[in-house]
């Protein structure tokens, strides 16, 4: 039986990971870990451990010492902040002989701030690139994007901190972190068309496997609603985007489609936080990520249903 530990099992890309990983049938041991003692954590593994603070000094000897005790064969990182401290300490993990589930150190490195994202993406020429800039001259920017326009953070996720401007009175209260903290854009297509694609891309330019879902975000960033979709030249879009980025691995990338056609908002160098819901639809990326990273297998396109997934409150019962 392998061991599989999964980080931030208290949230909803992490508990998505367990979920798909029981939903697999497979015969795995997963230990969560969280730093949080009273989350719903406990119900979604088999061994619960409590973490530290990513950013503690002392926090990769925790994980060097947890992935002995448990003889961990896969580590899946479930929150950001672990993805990218992994990402720094990979050499140091994998001299245990433990696997780590990690899209390229290159990838991981430019996700990390859009502006350096945007850079890459425009020097190529892409047609997928959303126009972005540092400028903070409010008529500039009002006559290159009209209003409104966006404020994007450079480093996040989600649609955290993403603010909406529609006077120059709004933009003054920000002006002052364009640069530094934020980078505008102009509103491109609307929130009805927006895709979020998975795809499990080789790392030599190219991918395996990939599935679409239109979708509706919560109010933190996540897919709140979603509809399985045949997005017209999607495959085109990816086989684009992998030769630029290489990608190895569960790769998400962000679309909204306007009348120019699709535009890449961002790429998660990760398992998606809608990996539940992908792999209730046929699509399992934490299974592939297994049998890929751990088990050597090939992996193939899998038969994709249709349908609509809704996400809701659930309670978890965690008797003593």
């Amino acid at each position: 039986m392998k061991n599989i530990l999964v980080s931030g099992a208290s949230g909803i890309i992490g508990y998505g990971i367990l979920r798909s990983l029981r939903l697999s049938g497979n015969q795995y041991k997963l230990i969560g870990t969280t730093i949080y003692s009273d989350s719903a954590a406990e119900g979604f593994c088999d061994i619960f451990e409590q973490a530290i603070p990513t950013n503690d000094p002392n926090y990769i000897d925790w994980l060097l010492k947890t992935i002995e005790k448990h003889q961990i064969d896969l580590i899946i990182p479930g929150i950001e902040a672990d993805m990218y401290a992994w990402a720094e300490h990979v050499e140091t993990l994998q001299n245990t002989s433990v696997k780590v589930l990690l899209n390229t150190k290159e990838l991981i490195e430019v996700c990390h701030d859009k502006w350096v994202f945007y850079e890459k993406l425009k020097a190529t020429n892409s047609p997928f690139a959303i126009d972005t800039t540092l400028d903070s001259d409010f008529n500039t920017l009002q006559t290159q994007f009209g209003l409104p326009l966006l404020l994007k953070p450079r480093v996040g996720h989600g649609s955290k901190g993403i603010v909406k401007v529609n006077s120059k009175e709004e933009f003054d209260k920000h002006q002052q972190y364009i640069g530094s903290q934020l980078m505008v854009q102009p509103i491109v297509g609307t929130d009805d068309e927006e895709y979020t694609t998975s795809a499990f891309c080789d790392g030599n330019g190219g991918f395996y496997a990939y599935m679409t879902l239109k979708r509706k975000l919560s109010k933190d960033g996540f897919t709140e609603k979603a509809e399985v979709v045949a997005l017209e030249n999607i495959e085109e879009a990816l086989h684009a985007l992998c030769q630029i980025f290489q990608p190895i691995g569960p790769t998400n990338f962000q679309f909204r489609k306007d009348k120019d056609g699709l535009k890449l908002l961002e790429i998660n160098p990760r398992i998606s936080s809608s990996t539940s819901i992908r792999a209730k639809f046929g699509y399992n990326e934490s299974q592939m990520a297994v049998d890929y990273f751990l088990e050597g297998k090939a992996i193939e396109q899998p038969v994709i249903k249709k349908g609509k997934a809704i996400r809701y409150i659930e309670d978890q019962i965690i008797y003593e």
